[in-house]
């Protein structure tokens, strides 16, 4: 089976309340909850924090039994080298979310420090994303 990690950055935990009309107004935990009817063959876990240094410890743990990981570091994507760091050393393939387009939105949020770290990024197409960066594994991952 398919072993895939989720994993979210700071404010991520307000989607549904934080600027709908940006981010819309579902959470995280309804939209995940129709994963495993979409996607019954891949094991989806599910972490986020607003704490730098748990996002890179979650990375860290996901080595020798996740194969794949979907990243949305939020503001963490325009700042943190470390969390960049972190993605080049675990040997997992990341895709970057973003549930804005990070691009029609203010100057600073143009720079990913994370993205050249990432097997792809995927911007602007709301909680989709995630499901796209899925469906990306599955056909690229070899398990």
């Amino acid at each position: 089976m398919l072993k895939l990690a989720i994993v979210n950055g700071p404010n991520l935990n307000l989607i549904g309340i934080r600027e709908p009309h940006i981010y819309g107004y579902q959470n995280m935990e309804q939209y995940f909850a129709g994963f495993p009817d979409r996607f019954p063959l891949v094991d989806v876990q599910y972490f986020q924090s607003n704490i730098e240094g748990e996002l890179i410890s979650y990375l860290h743990s996901c080595m020798g039994h996740i194969h794949g990981i979907i990243l949305n570091a939020g503001g963490y994507t325009h700042t943190s080298i470390a969390l960049a760091d972190a993605v080049s050393s675990i040997g997992i393939p990341v895709v970057e979310v973003h549930i804005s387009n990070v691009l029609a939105r203010e100057d600073f949020r143009k720079t990913s420090f994370i993205a050249a770290k990432c097997r792809g990024s995927i911007s602007g197409l709301g909680l989709n994303g995630y499901s796209l960066a899925v469906q990306y594994f599955m056909d690229t991952l070899q398990v």
